[in-house]
């Protein structure tokens, strides 16, 4: 007689030890699972009200300083520490861990126009109004000495910017022309002019070290490179561009901040229309960085509010405003990725979380992998209404949200406007201007 018998490998289910996790078959057929996704659903659309509710991205409020902050500089080697100048000429350092300043000198007269870490760490370097570039010591003087720079240099007219070579002892600065100095030197070894009267901001290139550019008073964006005796181009747009900064991740991207409220990033190749317009801010955009991912900027504005745009997207993914925070002038992504700094008029920095709802502090391994599992849900339902209708929500100020309104209103008009214009002209009269190239005037090499 034949006798049918379950058989079973003991390897499959018993524990190798009473330590180990009981071993549980599952079948992973999806036709067995026929509410899966409805679970995954629930799931995302929690876990995306559960990031509203606890997004609470301001985390410290850095106050010292005596006037409005107007630049800021992030140490290249230490994360925790931070530099910032201000309209009195003042110079301090912050220890972000302690949110307390651990050094102060009076470094010009009037506005500290720039300052940046050289590449080792070891010293920054200072441009004021004063027309001196000063380079001071990192470390704090010992007891009974005085406060002295390492060198001084008097330049003929007043400094507006300032920057440092990734790699070697050269930095840039800008004011009526821009000038690459040697650290050694007391002249500019080099000096570029394209017939512009002034020059607002200049920055290296982090990739390609030796390319570098500059925002002029002409609403014109100006590329150089260090080997050659000559500017290799620039492209001139309908309004003045504040400040730039490069991709760290992307040897060719830039991108600026306008005097028209957007921010537009370029490929460095193709002047001729820009990638990508940011739009979302009500007032002139005054300074933007990159985070080093590359992936996202933050930028800071005269409506007082900072924003965070991914490189590729049109509208900002985050905005963040306080009732005291005034214009925001400077705006800084910390080398870890983690937090944005913001300087603004009212004398205060603002230290910001980059993810509004992250939870900062160790986290448990299993706290790591549910954050990790939300995040991957949230991704895949993102499209859904009810979840981009929450994940997209923000609480703006009134006269933000009122302003905003009303520039729809009046781009939707000039939109009206061309359309009927060209209804009633004949055909090829009025050609279709992509809003994308509407702010380029032209490209001149």
């Amino acid at each position: 007689m034949k006798v049918k018998v379950l058989s079973r490998n003991p390897d499959d289910y018993v524990r190798e030890t009473k330590y180990d996790i009981q071993r549980v078959p599952r079948n992973y057929d999806p036709t067995l699972h026929p509410f899966e996704v409805c679970r995954e659903y629930t799931q995302a659309l929690n876990s995306t009200k559960l990031d509203r509710v606890f997004a609470k991205p301001f985390l410290a409020s850095l106050d010292g300083h005596r006037d409005g902050v107007n630049c800021m500089a992030k140490h290249t080697s230490s994360l925790s520490t931070l530099l910032s100048g201000s309209c009195d000429g003042e110079v301090k350092v912050w220890n972000l861990t302690k949110h307390e300043c651990v050094r102060t000198l009076q470094a010009h007269e009037g506005f500290v126009r720039g300052m940046v870490v050289r590449h080792c760490g070891t010293s920054f370097f200072t441009v004021g109004d004063d027309k001196t570039i000063k380079q001071w010591k990192m470390e704090a003087p010992g007891y009974g000495e005085e406060e002295e720079p390492l060198n001084t240099i008097l330049g003929k007219t007043v400094f507006t910017g300032l920057d440092h070579h990734q790699k070697d002892a050269v930095f840039a600065t800008c004011g009526q022309q821009v000038d690459i100095w040697d650290e050694q030197r007391s002249s500019p070894i080099r000096s570029f002019t394209w017939g512009v009267d002034s020059f607002s901001a200049v920055r290296f290139n982090p990739v390609e070290t030796e390319l570098l550019a500059s925002c002029a008073s002409d609403r014109s964006i100006v590329l150089y490179d260090m080997r050659e005796s000559a500017p290799l181009k620039k492209v001139i747009m309908t309004m003045r561009s504040n400040t730039l900064c490069w991709n760290p991740m992307e040897a060719y991207h830039f991108t600026c901040s306008n005097e028209d409220y957007n921010l537009y990033t370029y490929d460095m190749r193709y002047l001729d229309r820009p990638m990508t317009v940011h739009m979302d801010h009500v007032s002139a955009v005054l300074d933007v960085d990159y985070s080093p991912t590359g992936k996202e900027f933050v930028s800071a504005s005269f409506d007082k509010t900072v924003r965070i745009f991914p490189k590729e997207n049109g509208h900002s993914r985050e905005v963040y405003h306080t009732k005291r925070m005034q214009h925001v002038i400077c705006v800084k992504w910390s080398a870890d990725n983690k937090y944005i700094l913001s300087g603004s008029d009212e004398m205060n920095i603002r230290l910001w979380k980059a993810n509004a709802s992250e939870k900062l502090g160790v986290l448990a391994p299993r706290e790591k992998q549910a954050s990790n599992y939300s995040q991957k849900l949230k991704e895949k339902f993102q499209h859904h209404p009810q979840i981009r209708r929450i994940a997209r929500h923000r609480h703006l100020p009134k006269n933000i949200f009122h302003e905003s309104k009303e520039l729809r209103i009046m781009k939707e008009a000039r939109r009206r406007k061309e359309r009927n214009v060209r209804k009633h002209s004949k055909p090829g009269a009025v050609p279709v201007v992509s809003e994308k190239e509407k702010h380029v005037v032209t490209v001149v090499k």
